[in-house]
């Protein structure tokens, strides 16, 4: 386990504390918490932006593909 020393805005650290108090949670496990859910919340953000821009690079490539489909005459 690593050691981090971080500053906290005053008004953040009063309402974790607040927070703290009332669930009986040890203040290093609730941040630990914390970071693993916004490590989630990012990684997420960071697969749609991934997706959006490769859908972008291959958009042209299936618009022509759906053209090509919608112009061949099927026969029965």
């Amino acid at each position: 386990m690593k050691t981090v020393s971080l500053k906290i805005d005053d008004s953040i650290f009063g309402e974790t504390e607040k927070i703290l108090s009332r669930i009986n949670k040890p203040r290093n496990r609730y941040i630990n918490e914390a970071l693993e859910y916004y490590n989630r919340v990012q990684r997420k953000q960071m697969l749609e932006k991934k997706l959006k821009e490769e859908s972008k690079l291959v958009k042209a490539d299936s618009m022509s593909v759906l053209k090509d489909f919608e112009e061949i005459d099927y026969v029965d």
